[in-house]
């Protein structure tokens, strides 16, 4: 049997959570939408601002990384579930377990699945930059392939 054959049908919206989306979940979002377009709504939300002089703005070695493949994440404001324009997603992936405890909170008593990809923090790295550049690489690699194996189209 070919692979489209089983494949779930795409949802219509999609939703991805982290803690500050700042960097895991504004890379799955452009990640997603660089697959499949306009095809379905994709967006992308944290728990809660990070109060900092950039918290306003997407992590730096993240815009880095998606520029090396062409996905220009300039434009991305962070923001919370509160800040959602809506929230009737049909399928919600947290990449935090903190995420996943407030995805759950969200879809009661809604048909959305939730999903949980944990996914590591490469803030958390330390070393020269390019060590650093090298975990946010390998996040935005690892969340590309499971993008692909999810909703490969």
């Amino acid at each position: 049997m070919a692979d489209d054959a089983v494949r779930a049908p795409l949802p219509g919206a999609v939703l991805f959570a982290c803690n500050f989306n700042r960097v895991r979940s504004p890379m799955a979002e452009a990640l997603l939408k660089r697959a499949l377009g306009d095809r379905i709504y994709v967006d992308s939300c944290g728990l809660r601002r990070e109060a900092t002089e950039t918290g306003g703005l997407v992590d730096p070695f993240v815009q880095a990384v998606m520029a090396e493949i062409s996905c220009d994440l300039a434009a991305h404001r962070p923001k919370t579930f509160g800040d959602l324009e809506d929230d009737s997603f049909d399928l919600v992936v947290s990449l935090t377990p903190e995420a996943q405890h407030r995805a759950v909170e969200l879809t009661r008593g809604r048909a959305a699945e939730i999903e949980y990809w944990p996914t590591f923090d490469p803030t958390l790295t330390d070393g020269s930059r390019e060590a650093r550049i090298a975990a946010y690489r390998q996040v935005r690699d690892t969340l590309a392939a499971r993008i692909a194996e999810r909703f490969g189209r």
